[in-house]
Parts: C-alpha cells; structure tokens; sequence
C-alpha cells in the first residue's frame, strides 16, 4: 500500500512539465506514487500521491500533481466532499499550468471552475486541507506567471 511513509517525499523530477515547451516525462514515471488497488478511500488521505501532489503544487510542479491526484480523485466515492475537493483542486493544477503557459484566460476559466467545484468545508478539515488551505492553493495557481 503506498501511503505517506512508504517513499521519499523529497524525490521531484528533472522538470516541470510545460506542454509545447518541454519534453513529458514518461509515461509509466508517476506510477510508483499512485494508490494500489486495495487501499480504501479512507486511506486515501495518507497516500504518497496525496502528499506528494501537495509537494508538487506547492513548488509548481503543476502537471505532475496533477497526475498524481487524478489517481486519488478516481478512488473517491463519486458524491463524496473528498472528491469534489480533489477534483478543485486538479482544476487548480490546470489554472496553475495554464498561467505559467501565459494562457490567462485559461487559467481565469480554471479559477472558476476550482472555486464551482470546491466543496463546502463548514468548519472542518476535507483530507486534512482547511477552507483556509485551500484558498492558498487558490491563491498560489492564481499567481502562476510564465516562465
């Protein structure tokens, strides 16, 4: 089971993927990250690719947290708050990516859709992640410039 102790938090690749300016990486290089068949989607907030895509997000890795938390997203129960903040928060990858490419209205409509998809924290904690938390990671996609 790939949770949080299992891999090295520290591991980055040898760069941030930008589409049409960089080569991706490939294809099978996120794989050791992603969840195992048999973890629960109560486990899902010790994974390595729940911790990892926050690590990523944070220094601007944008498509690689992607990556790493689209395979999260997909083990959520589909009406659940955890999914639609996993899914908020792929939308606010894409924003961040879309801004560090200079596609600003890309990344505007991503801002949006991040916020419609953000689920309603009522003063709890979603996998760990605060309102507060996630209006940083807003904040930080938002601010995305290009290279």
């Amino acid at each position: 089971m790939s949770l949080h102790n299992d891999l090295d938090l520290s591991w980055r690749p040898s760069h941030a993927y930008l589409p049409g300016q960089n080569s991706r990486h490939s294809e099978n290089t996120f794989d050791k990250f992603k969840p195992d068949l048999l973890i629960s989607h109560m486990e899902l907030r010790q994974s390595i690719a729940w911790h990892i895509g926050q690590k990523f997000f944070r220094e601007e890795y944008y498509w690689e947290a992607h990556e790493v938390w689209e395979s999260v997203w997909m083990k959520l129960e589909e009406t659940s708050s955890e999914r639609a903040l996993v899914k908020s928060l792929i939308q606010l990858t894409n924003a961040g990516l879309k801004g560090k490419m200079g596609r600003d209205k890309a990344q505007m409509r991503l801002l949006d859709l991040a916020k419609l998809e953000c689920p309603n924290f009522t003063n709890r904690e979603i996998m760990d992640i605060s309102l507060a938390g996630w209006w940083k990671f807003y904040t930080q996609a938002s601010r995305a410039v290009p290279l």
